[in-house]
């Protein structure tokens, strides 16, 4: 063995030598062709017959090869780039024990060379040089220079390995990385596409369950909408599927793989929506630390469905009609307009051209937002989709409970059938599910199971129906009769009422007002 000493002088040529090497070295991103690029720089600068680098596992305590310049003649190279071998043995391994480079002239005469390597390849070492690679986080491998052509291998020619040792170091390190990232970046693709694909299969138009009268003249009318980018407006009870109906038109149409985004108008103060709507830039308000992009931004290309824009003050009606007039925006506390292409779907539970008449709804709004209108009925007139509707929900919280599927007694189904549903499909929803958590793994959900409210509705329909009310009246009446009940039940807690009756908080609010109900 020979010491290699430190005070090998490199001449220009060495140095534009390294130059060259390094310069090729930072030109490449891809591992592979980065590495043969720099094996085939040595072979040519330092005239040897081979070179290759073996990286180090350090769970496996294992060397394994990863390119040799010898492929190119060389049919066993993909057996030596598999080939691995401990780290305990050969050159490498001391090098990796005693982190130091080391210049062997006769490999013949050094115990530390392992003979395995030449044995399963069709080549003879003779003669190398053996640096260790290493980074800040410590040795990654090492980097041999095999056989010289002529003479024998010199310091200078060891010490100007050293030197480009570094930076192919740092290169591999930063080739993984970039091969992680870029295999990450190519994973999250994937499982986008999966999502993607996964959403446009449970917001197919299939999806949507009833064969009532009412709910057809409903399919028909979103067929007519989805191959367009017509701006949609949604009517209907809360609970009666409006985010559903705006998420199978999105995931059905031409904009289907560029954004949603949902935003409901009344559960955010004024401000507060104004921000997420619209975004805002740094300092516009106590907390704000940074730009934020509002949800216009992020949807741009796609579509923003606006659940409830009855909510909306009258002053973030003219921010919203500003957008959708000319597509541009500006962020709360900017100074400059933003340009924003996106479909709008608009849901709410009021009557726009009622409130258009009391003055709580801009009139060139609505006109805006009334392009397609879609009015989903009441589960109340459409009960014959009640035994669809139970069995959609018995299936999917069956799966969530990992439970076998149940059935419904024709008692308890009758039942169900009979009660008027003010909170639409999700009371029905919640009705299922707690059904199916009493009744555990029995396979059968008897009226027992049900709650109250549901097995005593017989008995309130029959006094009810001996009145002369219209049925506007009956239905207000029972509703204002259950919300009253199940205020009293949950000791006034509007948000647990609310959760009963398979309402939003807001929604509840609504109805409270609306009845002018006090507690």
């Amino acid at each position: 063995m020979e010491e290699i000493r430190q005070d090998a002088s490199l001449t220009k040529e060495d140095l534009s030598l390294f130059f060259d090497v390094s310069t090729s070295i930072h030109a490449i991103r891809d591992l592979d062709e980065m590495l043969r690029s720099i094996l085939r720089n040595i072979k040519a600068v330092f005239h040897i017959e081979g070179a290759s680098i073996a990286l180090h596992d350090a769970e496996q305590k294992e060397f394994y090869f990863i390119r040799t310049v010898e492929e190119e003649k060389n049919k066993d190279y993909v057996r030596m780039q598999r080939m691995r071998f401990p780290d305990h043995v050969g050159v490498a391994g001391w090098v990796l024990r005693e982190n130091r480079s080391v210049i062997i002239p006769d490999v013949s005469r050094d115990d530390r060379f392992f003979k395995g390597i030449d044995h399963r390849e069709d080549f003879v070492t003779r003669s190398m040089i053996c640096i260790p690679l290493r980074t800040r986080k410590g040795p990654i491998g090492v980097i041999y220079a095999l056989n010289k052509l002529e003479g024998e291998f010199t310091d200078k020619e060891a010490r100007l390995l050293e030197i480009l040792s570094g930076t192919i170091a740092i290169s591999i390190e930063n080739a993984r990385l970039y091969g992680e990232l870029k295999q990450h970046a190519s994973s999250l693709e994937q499982e986008n596409r999966w999502l993607r694909s996964d959403a446009q299969a449970r917001f197919n138009l299939q999806g949507l369950i009833g064969s009532s009268p009412a709910m057809r003249r409903v399919f028909a009318l979103v067929e007519k909408v989805l191959d367009t980018t017509t701006t949609v407006l949604i009517q209907g009870d809360t609970g009666t599927g409006k985010e559903l109906i705006a998420t199978v038109i999105h995931y059905n149409g031409p904009l289907k793989e560029k954004p949603l985004v949902v935003e409901n108008c009344g559960a955010l103060s004024e401000n507060l929506l104004e921000s997420e709507l619209f975004g805002h830039v740094k300092g516009a308000f106590t907390g704000a630390i940074a730009d934020k992009k509002g949800l216009f931004e992020l949807a741009d290309g796609g579509t923003v469905f606006l659940d409830e824009i009855a909510e909306m003050s009258a002053a973030m009606q003219v921010k919203l009609l500003r957008v959708l007039q000319e597509g541009q925006l500006r962020r709360v506390g900017g100074s400059k307009y933003l340009n924003v292409d996106v479909r709008l779907i608009a849901s709410t539970n009021r009557n726009l051209e009622e409130e258009v008449k009391k003055g709580t709804f801009r009139e060139d709004l609505f006109y805006r937002v009334n392009v397609f209108p879609v009015t989903l009925p009441p589960l109340r007139e459409r009960k014959g989709d009640i035994p669809l509707l139970a069995a959609h929900f018995i299936k999917k919280f069956a799966k969530k409970m990992k439970r076998p599927d149940a059935r419904l007694t024709p008692e308890a189904l009758d039942l169900l059938s009979r009660f008027n549903w003010p909170g639409n499909v999700r009371e029905l929803e919640n009705e299922i599910e707690r059904a199916m958590t009493l009744a555990g793994r029995k396979g059968e959900i008897k009226e027992e199971y049900l709650s109250e409210k549901i097995k005593g509705f017989p008995e309130m329909s029959l006094s009810i129906q001996e009145t002369e009310m219209s049925l506007k009246g009956v239905t207000e009446g029972i509703e204002q009769r259950i919300i009253l009940e199940t205020l009293e039940k949950t000791q006034g807690n509007r948000s647990h009422a609310a959760r009963m009756l398979g309402l939003t908080r807001q929604g509840l609010l609504n109805k409270i007002a609306r009845y002018n109900i006090n507690l």
